[in-house]
């Protein structure tokens, strides 16, 4: 479809009103693709960082004290719509990509979060107490012990925060990210149905591919490792 738009165009062309065009043409729609996959990754990524330190430190000894302040700043994200978080953001930095950015990135926070709490937790006691009996330090049982169990869980609140992050990411667009939700808003702007249902299948095979592609690898990271 991105590399031959025109072969979509007669079918698409029902959709269009007063002879406009039936396949959206201000901008590629691999370019849009790619920079629609772009601020995503740049959003989960940081989101995983960020989420993934907080995880293991409220789950040490000496942070479980801030577990409760920890999750109502992860939930902060999900408390305000992403329209009213790029409102906030769009008057701190402007118009672009920058708002989207900090928008996906607060609302793709508290899945990591709490997955990484949730696998952290489950590890077995025993198994962290034999691995200490066998003089395995703290950092140690974290890195080869805690986190390699914990990791299906942790993929698992990724895998959420991607695919909410894809859908999210659409309405960017608003506040001049490049982006498909371009096509969306140009559609809904000019009464063209064809222009929304490409950006709306764009979107849709992104999210799709992502949670194909992450629950492949949650699915490889539960099998038991061969000694």
């Amino acid at each position: 479809m991105l590399l031959a738009p025109q072969a979509f165009e007669r079918p698409l062309a029902v959709l269009t009103k007063f002879g406009q065009p039936a396949i959206y043409d201000r901008d590629s729609l691999l370019s849009l693709t790619l920079a629609h996959v772009g601020i995503v990754a740049a959003a989960s990524l940081a989101a995983l960082v960020v989420a993934l330190s907080i995880g293991i430190f409220v789950t040490r000894p000496a942070g479980a004290q801030y577990l409760p302040l920890a999750r109502a700043v992860a939930n902060l994200g999900q408390t305000f719509p992403p329209v009213a978080m790029l409102a906030v953001a769009v008057p701190l930095t402007g118009f672009g990509a920058r708002p989207t950015l900090i928008a996906l990135f607060a609302y793709g926070l508290l899945p990591i979060f709490e997955n990484t709490i949730a696998g952290l937790k489950g590890v077995s006691p025993q198994v962290v107490e034999a691995a200490r009996g066998m003089g395995m330090t703290d950092g140690r049982i974290l890195k080869e012990i805690e986190l390699p169990l914990a990791l299906p869980v942790i993929i698992a609140g990724l895998r959420i925060s991607i695919i909410v992050s894809i859908g999210t990411a659409t309405i960017g667009s608003t506040v001049g990210a490049r982006g498909l939700g371009e096509i969306i808003i140009a559609g809904l702007q000019a009464d063209n149905l064809a222009y929304v249902l490409q950006g709306g299948v764009l979107v849709a095979m992104l999210a799709v591919l992502a949670d194909f592609g992450l629950g492949f690898i949650e699915r490889r990271a539960r099998q038991p490792r061969s000694p």
